[in-house]
Order: structure tokens, then C-alpha cells, then sequence
């Protein structure tokens, strides 16, 4: 289903650019650099030795190198386009030369900072034109890497407009899944020995609650009471673990109940087709009953907290059981776009279990959250791509093809990455997230252009589980500097 392609070496120079930039603009986002345009006045050079007493000047002299070797990488990719501009399309050209355009301007602005002093509309100047300057490169990025053919979506899912996506996809269209043997249902739990039939059943509800989701989510949720609690004397163990209890409570029933919603489909699809409401493993009602005992359990856990947090609990749940599974998951190809307000909202309860209310920090961490689903998620639509189709999803490879999806995955990826400079510039974070931030993102990024070049499964798994190495760090990186402020 994939597309191998050379190997070329003007993307990954185009990356390099990007990801340069990008490390600009994090440093430039971070309070240790408005100490350091204090501590050096003057421009290019810096007066008065670099030595390891005076951190905020040895700051100042790393950004300066940084941007220098920067500048000269982005040269360096101006005249490699030029050389071969017959080879590169036009609106790749265009990007390119607003990139190089828009760098003696930044260098302008930090200048002006640097001699100035880092006032509120210089420095907010310097990072709107960075953010804009990587903006074009990963643009340009973006529109190399797309093949100048791309592959036609899924047959039976080319809909008109105003027909649903879902529905162009007929029971007969969906193929019968011969399940592979270590796919069979399980032995009923009459036929196994009362410990081995007891484990398997606590087994089976431990899978209905989607525990897999469970650490990342709750790792939002503590990301957003750090956040809330910097400079904060209040947040207590009892808190952290109401609103950490309460999070898995939510997330089981959350889990519980898509598996319920969606067990006819799940018989369709070989990933999902050994669930126990699938497999009859558990009785539906049995199911159902669970789930509304997990949420009722979780909303009773966040109500100790506040009821901010208990209110924005139910939403969450509603939202996952009802709008993305119902609606959403089977009717538009958004879904996984619009779907990331599930992931976002433990970010906000986060923040609502400490202060009560909402703030923009924690807004910002939802929003880092809602642009990195799609960027995570599609990697995963593209390793199913069939089985998806099968169970009649309208996921983006399906139905807008392979090629479109990978260019999305890179989009979403330079969103979700510009958001974690829009949380650094509202926060105190400091270098552990600034670091975490550019490693790992790059990381990320160097395994979404291999996914462009290879065009496989595993290239695809490559990049869905550096997404995952991606926000868990982030997320770390903020409880950490968040804590130590």
C-alpha cells in the first residue's frame, strides 16, 4: 500500500533549517533569555568574558552562535533551491524565499531587543516573526516531500458533497474477517478452573477500561496542575490524588463505553475484533452497567475536589462516548481532528482541580494537546488504513488517501510545536522544557520525513510511537520546571 522513494538529501536540509529556527525561537520563548538580553546590551558581540559565573551572558553568547550557524544553514538551503529551482515547485520556491526573507528581519529584531531591552512589543515582535519564519520552512518542507502524483483514496469512499462518508460504504462492500487463531475469543469462563475464570473476567473489564490511555492522559492532567500550582503553596497529595483517581475513573468509563457503542464494528476489524463485548467475553449489559458505575464513581471523586472539575469530567466522558464515537468517529473525516478535544480536557480539569477555575496556561496545554492528536493519531490511521475501512471509519488515509494524510501529519506536527512556544512565552518553563521541546520534536520530526521517504507499516508505527515519546517528555519536562520554579 506504501511507495518507496529515494533518498534525497534537500529535505532533510530543509529540516535541519526548521528545526534550527525552531530552537531559536523555544530559547527565545523562555524567561532564561530575557535575563541574558540584560546581562549583554550590546550587538553582535557581547562585552566582558563568557565564563561559567555568569550563566545569563554564556546564554546570550549561545543564542548569537546558534543564529549565526542557523543563518548560514538557511543560506545554505536558498542556493541548493536555486541550483536546482527546475526541479522544485514553485509554491516550495515561494515559502523558501519568504523564510530567508523574513531572517535579517528577525535578526533586526533581536538586535533591537538585545541594545533596547526586552520590552513587552519587542520581544513579542521577535517571537511572532520567528513562529512565522519556521511557519514558511516547514511549509516548504511539507509541499517537497508531497508527490507530485498522489494515490487515489479508498474505493467506495470518494462521496459527493453532502453524503455522509460512512454510509458509501455498504455491509457487502465490507469484507468478512477470518480472525487469525490467536484472535479467537477466549474459552468461556465456565470451562476454565474458578482462579484462572476469575482472572480472566477481572482481565477482561481491566481491558474495557483502556488502560493504555490511562498513563498518558493522567500525565496531561498533573502537566495542568503544575502549571497551575507554580508559584502556588496550595497543591496538596489529597488533590493530586482525587484528580488523578478521578481521571482513571473517567477514562475506564469513557473506555467502557466505546467499547460498548462500537462492538459490531470491532468484529469487523482484526485489531479490535478479540475485545471482550466482541467476543462476547462480557455480556453488554454487564458492560454498560460498569461503565456507569466508573462514571458515576469519577464524577463523585472530582466533586471533592470542586465541581469545576467534576462538571468538566462529564464533559469529558460525554464528549468520548457520545460525540466522537457516535457522531463524529463514523460521519467525518474531522474526526480525529475534532476528537482531540477529548485529550485536551484532562489539561483543563488539571488546572480547575487546583485554582477553581480557568487560565490561559492551561488553555495553552490543552491546545498543545488538541494539535498533537492528529499529528499522533494519523500515524496510526495509516498502519490500519484497511482495517479501518472495513469497520467502515472515514479515517483521512481512507478517504483522502495516503499522501494527503502523511502532508497533514507534518501540519499538525509544526501546529503542535509552535502551541509549545505559544506555553512557553505564558509561562516560567524553563531550559528542561525548552530542551525537551527541540530534542524531541526533532525526534518526531526526523521520523514523520522518514514515513514521507518509506512509506511503510513500520515506518508509519515509527513515527505514531515517536508522537508518543514527544508529549510523554514534554509533559514530564513541564511538572518538572513547573515544580522547580
Amino acid at each position: 500500500m506504501f511507495r518507496r522513494a529515494t533518498r534525497p538529501d534537500f529535505p532533510s536540509l530543509i529540516a535541519a533549517t526548521a528545526l534550527g529556527v525552531y530552537l531559536l525561537v523555544v530559547a527565545g520563548a523562555t524567561a532564561s533569555i530575557a535575563d541574558a538580553a540584560r546581562a549583554c546590551s550590546s550587538w553582535p558581540v557581547c562585552r566582558g568574558p563568557v565564563t561559567l559565573s555568569d550563566p545569563a551572558l554564556l546564554v546570550a553568547w549561545g543564542h548569537r552562535t546558534v543564529a549565526l550557524f542557523v543563518g548560514v544553514l538557511a543560506l545554505a538551503t536558498a542556493v541548493v533551491a536555486l541550483r536546482n529551482r527546475e526541479g522544485i515547485r514553485l509554491r516550495v520556491l515561494v515559502a523558501l524565499g519568504i523564510g530567508i526573507a523574513l531572517f535579517p528581519v528577525q535578526i533586526g529584531l533581536g538586535a533591537f531587543v538585545a541594545t533596547a531591552g526586552p520590552t513587552a512589543a519587542l520581544s513579542g515582535a521577535h517571537l511572532i516573526v520567528g513562529v512565522a519564519l519556521f511557519t514558511a520552512i516547514v511549509l516548504a518542507l511539507a509541499w517537497h516531500l508531497e508527490p507530485a502524483q498522489s494515490d487515489a483514496p479508498e474505493e467506495g469512499w470518494a462521496v459527493e458533497p453532502g453524503v455522509d462518508a460512512a454510509e458509501s460504504v455498504s455491509e457487502s462492500d465490507a469484507p468478512a474477517i477470518d480472525a487469525p487463531a490467536t484472535d479467537a475469543p477466549a474459552p468461556a469462563p465456565a470451562d476454565l478452573p474458578p482462579l484462572r475464570r476469575a482472572t480472566a473476567t477481572l482481565s477482561a473489564y481491566f481491558r474495557l477500561t483502556k488502560p493504555r490511555l490511562m498513563w498518558l492522559l493522567c500525565l496531561v492532567a498533573a502537566a495542568g496542575m503544575a502549571l497551575a500550582a507554580t508559584g502556588r503553596p496550595d497543591l496538596t497529595v489529597r488533590a493530586v490524588v482525587l484528580t488523578l483517581g478521578g481521571g482513571v475513573l473517567a477514562i475506564g468509563a469513557s473506555g467502557t463505553f466505546n467499547h460498548v457503542l462500537e462492538r459490531e464494528k470491532d468484529k469487523k476489524m482484526d485489531r479490535t475484533s478479540d475485545r471482550p463485548i466482541a467476543t462476547h467475553q462480557i455480556p453488554v449489559r454487564r458492560a454498560v452497567a460498569f461503565g456507569v458505575t466508573l462514571a458515576a464513581s469519577s464524577l463523585a471523586v472530582f466533586a471533592q475536589v470542586n465541581l469545576l472539575a467534576a462538571a468538566l469530567g462529564l464533559v469529558a466522558i460525554l464528549f468520548y462516548s457520545v460525540i466522537y464515537t457516535l457522531v463524529l468517529k463514523p460521519n467525518t473525516v474531522q474526526n480525529t481532528v475534532i476528537g482531540g478535544f477529548a485529550g485536551a480536557l484532562p489539561a483543563l480539569i488539571g488546572w480547575a482541580a487546583v485554582t477553581g477555575t480557568f487560565g490561559l496556561p492551561g488553555l495553552a496545554l490543552a491546545g498543545v494537546i488538541f494539535l498533537w492528536t492528529p499529528a499522533h493519531f494519523y500515524n496510526l490511521a495509516l498502519a490500519y488504513k484497511e482495517d479501518y475501512a472495513r469497520g467502515g471509519f472515514p479515517m483521512m488515509p481512507v478517504v483522502r488517501g495516503e499522501a494527503e494524510t502523511r502532508k497533514h501529519i507534518l501540519y499538525y506536527l509544526a501546529a503542535t510545536l509552535v502551541a509549545a512556544v505559544g506555553l512557553a512565552a505564558l509561562t516560567d518553563l524553563g531550559w528542561v522544557y525548552a530542551a525537551t521541546t527541540v530534542v524531541f520534536g526533532g525526534v518526531f520530526l526526523w521520523a514523520v520525513i522518514r514515513l514521507h521517504h518509506e512509506r511503510t507499516e513500520s515506518a508509519a508505527f515509527r513515527a505514531f510511537h515517536a508522537s508518543n515519546a514527544y508529549l510523554g517528555t514534554l509533559l514530564l519536562a513541564i511538572v518538572v520546571d513547573a515544580l522547580a520554579v
